[in-house]
């Protein structure tokens, strides 16, 4: 006897439920989580296909929130951060809010402002175990930690590390209205540059939002 064929068929798109928002095999996506108390889940969609009762399903691999991780979220990790994970799973496309952004951290700490649709991942996390890939980054100040793009930092003029003010013992408006600044193991000595400062306003707060995260 013959194999029985597949009542399910792959989509090109969907148009989310309520909107005129498209999304496609590649997006990312805001998923509703069934705690109504929690921010939308964020999901990458690798397939979408409809069975016969065209009841559409979205083949996501999920992103992890720092707080979702082992270990849970550290000093350094930013509002907006995300885990690109190895957890993939079937979901209901009904439960797509709409499509965000994942920024590659680079690109993140280039955005003149960041929008409620965005975050940035610079860690794979691998679910099953807690481990991050890469396991270790460049750390900062004499604090070294590793660079939260939400955190304002001056580099020295000598030694052109990153520190943050409040490691120096220094407000936010003082290192804005400094000229130069040298850390206190370089000499103080060419007053005329300007600092140069990284500084992101805190990002937008979450947006509330029903999906269950399928547990490994």
């Amino acid at each position: 006897m013959g194999r029985p064929k597949s009542t399910k068929k792959a989509l090109d798109s969907y148009t989310v439920k309520g909107t005129h928002k498209v999304v496609k095999a590649g997006d990312t996506v805001l998923m509703r989580a069934s705690d109504s108390e929690k921010p939308p889940y964020v999901a990458k969609i690798e397939k979408i296909e409809a069975d016969a009762r065209n009841n559409v399903k979205v083949h996501v691999r999920w992103y992890y929130r720092p707080e979702e991780s082992v270990g849970g979220r550290r000093q350094f990790h930013g509002a907006k951060e995300l885990f690109l994970s190895d957890h993939y799973d079937i979901q209901s496309a009904d439960t797509i809010e709409g499509k965000c952004i994942v920024h590659t951290f680079k690109n993140y700490t280039k955005l003149e402002s960041v929008g409620a649709d965005d975050y940035f991942c610079r860690f794979e996390y691998k679910a099953a175990t807690g481990g991050f890939t890469p396991d270790r980054v460049a750390v900062y100040c004499k604090c070294e930690m590793p660079y939260n793009p939400d955190d304002l930092m001056v580099q020295c003029e000598s030694c052109k590390d990153w520190f943050h003010p409040t490691c120096m013992n220094l407000s936010p408006d003082q290192v804005k209205k400094m000229e130069s600044f040298f850390c206190p193991d370089c000499d103080t000595q060419n007053e005329e540059k300007k600092p140069k400062v990284i500084h992101k306003a805190s990002p937008p707060s979450e947006v509330k939002t029903e999906t269950k995260r399928r547990k490994r």
